[in-house]
């Protein structure tokens, strides 16, 4: 399905990036722009534009002379969120969600230690009204409703650590959290001790207690991989 307000070149994307990560055209793969416009029916400005969108992705890189030749894995930008996105909806998805957890893991307990020294009083509030908001959403199935209010429990968690190189790690995040809910790899309701270390963690930002902070969500982190053990080994 082609994102909305991406137009045609959208629509190359949604089907050519998915093929490139998935390793339907392996690294020194040469792809040649007139025989991708035909398949997609498009025009070559519009085949143009979305070679440029997968340049920035590194994906690929434009040479002349010898066209637009796939990228190896190692000069990807894994970082950027329709890279994590497709490579999640693809056989990679284990493996991916596994890196992307363990990287949480590393960047998340001290964003929180900081969060809980550094949060102003509105910052505060707004985590314990995303902690509040996944209590009200963890039963019932309700798994749209607890990722909308998970995702923005970390984003504050980052942001108001006060390190501008944590916060723009937000979509990172989202993109973990929304690839673990939309390819089913959770339970059908959150485990109800996570759910309860959001809380804590909540009271201990509020509380400025530092240490308590880092060391519940580094507990969220720890029971995240656990689950990867138990759903996606």
């Amino acid at each position: 399905m082609t994102t909305p307000g991406r137009g045609l070149h959208g629509r190359v994307l949604d089907t050519l990036g998915p093929a490139i990560t998935a390793g339907e055209y392996p690294p020194g793969s040469v792809l040649r722009t007139d025989q991708l416009a035909q398949r997609f029916d498009v025009s070559r400005s519009v085949m143009r534009e979305a070679v440029r969108v997968l340049e920035s992705m590194h994906l690929v890189e434009s040479r002349r002379r010898v066209g637009v030749t796939v990228r190896p894995k190692a000069e990807w930008n894994v970082y950027d969120p329709q890279v994590i996105r497709w490579r999640l909806a693809g056989a990679d998805r284990p493996h991916q969600l596994r890196s992307l957890t363990v990287l949480r893991s590393a960047i998340e307990p001290v964003a929180a230690g900081l969060t809980a020294r550094n949060a102003t009083a509105e910052q505060c509030a707004e985590l314990t009204e995303c902690a509040l908001g996944m209590v009200a959403n963890s039963r019932g199935h309700e798994l749209e409703g607890y990722l909308f209010h998970d995702i923005a429990f970390h984003r504050v968690i980052l942001t108001a650590s006060g390190n501008e190189m944590f916060a723009r790690l937000g979509d990172v995040v989202a993109e973990v959290l929304t690839g673990r809910t939309r390819h089913e790899v959770m339970f059908e309701d959150p485990d109800p001790a996570a759910v309860t270390l959001h809380v804590q963690v909540a009271e201990a930002v509020r509380a400025r207690d530092t240490a308590r902070a880092e060391r519940l969500t580094r507990e969220i982190t720890a029971g995240a991989l656990q689950e990867l053990d138990v759903l996606a080994p």
